[in-house]
Parts: structure tokens; sequence; C-alpha cells
């Protein structure tokens, strides 16, 4: 049976993409020069497709792995409803269209960011990182950080210290979250032979990374506050989002798991992660327009 238009959306990994779309909308929104809600849109729109196309390409190279871990064997390529050849004609058609768009459209400086995010995600994460290093994670990370910086210069047309900061934001919190999930589904990841810190390394290392990267992250999210980049809403807010966040990982850090554990404050981390991330730069756009 050929694929139908839900494997071909099922390729750009509509869930990782929403919070790819929401970050550099509010990277956007957070630039101090208003854009027009038509070349707006068209700059987010061209955020999405650039990320959908990194999936479609991700999961065209990886779909040997993606049949070998139960969370991934459900996808269009290894369940068998579509060929490799078309995934990647799928992803490198919307990485032509989405860059031709917004350089038409917006401005040059979106445009090469942009391509950096798309080639840095399929060739240093996917092809290169991945199936390499246990640290695929932490440098890999930088290609989902990009999209504030895309927000801001597609209003601005250039980069400042503000979405700077947004950057090492995300950069800083992929290890904890993807390390986070890495826990409990380690035995997923060992059986594909990806070599993730909690395979590589145990997961008393990884704990212990997680509990490290997350006070950089810390740093990064509340410094816009005290640099004057930002006012006490989004000040307060991120000391109290960063709180939870450092409660959860101070029961992640020292917490000794054994065989059977149902990795409760793991799967929290996780799950408050991606709430932390949307709330925390929900708060950036609201001190910015109502403050």
């Amino acid at each position: 049976m050929p694929a139908d238009w839900r494997d071909f959306l099922a390729l750009t990994k509509p869930r990782v993409m929403t919070l790819v779309v929401f970050t550099g909308l509010c990277g956007m929104l957070a630039a101090p020069v208003p854009i027009h809600p038509v070349l707006g849109f068209t700059a987010i729109l061209c955020i999405a497709l650039g990320a959908g196309a990194a999936g479609a390409l991700n999961q065209w190279y990886e779909a040997d792995l993606d049949a070998k871990m139960r969370r991934t064997e459900r996808r269009p390529l290894p369940a068998g409803r579509m060929d490799r050849q078309s995934a990647l004609h799928f992803g490198v058609g919307l990485a032509g269209f989405s860059l031709a768009l917004m350089y038409f459209a917006i401005n040059l400086t979106a445009t090469l960011i942009l391509a950096v995010s798309i080639l840095f995600y399929v060739f240093v994460y996917t092809i290169w990182l991945k199936r390499r290093t246990p640290q695929n994670i932490v440098i890999g990370g930088a290609a989902g950080a990009f999209p504030p910086l895309i927000g801001w210069a597609a209003a601005t047309g250039d980069i400042a210290t503000l979405p700077v900061l947004l950057f090492l934001l995300i950069f800083l919190w992929t290890p904890p979250h993807f390390w986070a999930l890495a826990l409990f589904v380690k035995i997923d990841y060992a059986n594909a032979g990806v070599p993730m810190l909690p395979v590589v390394s145990g997961e008393r290392v990884t704990r212990n990374q997680i509990g490290l990267y997350t006070l950089p992250m810390v740093a990064a999210a509340i410094a816009p506050w005290p640099l004057g980049l930002a006012g006490p809403l989004y000040g307060w807010a991120s000391v109290a989002l960063n709180a939870a966040f450092l409660l959860l990982v101070a029961q992640v850090t020292f917490r000794n798991s054994a065989p059977g554990d149902a990795m409760l404050p793991e799967k929290r981390l996780f799950k408050y992660s991606i709430l932390y991330l949307f709330v925390i730069f929900g708060a950036l756009v609201a001190d910015r327009w109502f403050a």
C-alpha cells in the first residue's frame, strides 16, 4: 500500500516541530522590531518546513535504527509504508523550498541560520555523531537551538545578545532533557547500537551529567533579567521555573535506581522539561508585550 499524507506528515516529526515553531515564534515576538504579520507567518512557515525537512532526512538515514527500537518501529520507513527514496526526495525538496521562500520573502541572515540548522541536524548530528559518540546529544543539541535566532533575524535582519542567550538555553537544556528520556528507554538504544550516555557510561554517570548541565542552563535562563534584556515578569517566572527544574534534577541525580524501578523521577523530569521550555519562552514574550 503506498504512503499517504499521514506518513509524510509523520516524517516531519510534528511533535518536535511544535516546540521548534514555538521557540522560533517567541524569538520573533521578543525582537525589538515589529514584523508584518504576513511576513511573520511566512518566516514561521519556513522554520516549520525546515524542521520538517530535517526530521524527514533524519528518518531516511536512520530507518535501520528506528526498526530496532520500540518507540520508533511504527514510523513510516521501518513499518514498510514508505520507501527510502521517497523520504529522501521529500526531505530534500522540503528543505530547498523552505530556504528559497525564506530568502526571497524574508532576508539573507534568517536564511543562512535556517540552512545551518538543517545541515547541522542532518550531517553533524544524524550522520556524524549519533552512531559514534555518547556526546551526540551535547553537540547535536545545537541543531534544535537555532529557531529563536532565526525568528529574531527574520524580524531584525541581525542577531543580538538576547537570542544568543535563548540559543544557549536550548543548547544546555537538551542534554538533561534527552538523557532523562534515555535513562528509561536505554534498552531501546542498546538494542539499536546507539551509544547514548546511559548505554556507554552507565546510569550513575548520566545522572551526574544531568546535574552538571542543568547548572549552566539555569544561569543562561535567568541571565536576561540581570542583564536588563528582560523585565521582572520574565525574571520571577524564570526563577520559579528553574527552581522546579532543579528540584526534579536533584531527584534524578541523587537517586540510585535498581532493576525493575519505575523510573518515575526521570519521566517527571522529561515531561516537565518540555513544559518548562514552552512556559519560559512564553514568559519572555509576555514580559515584552504586556509588562
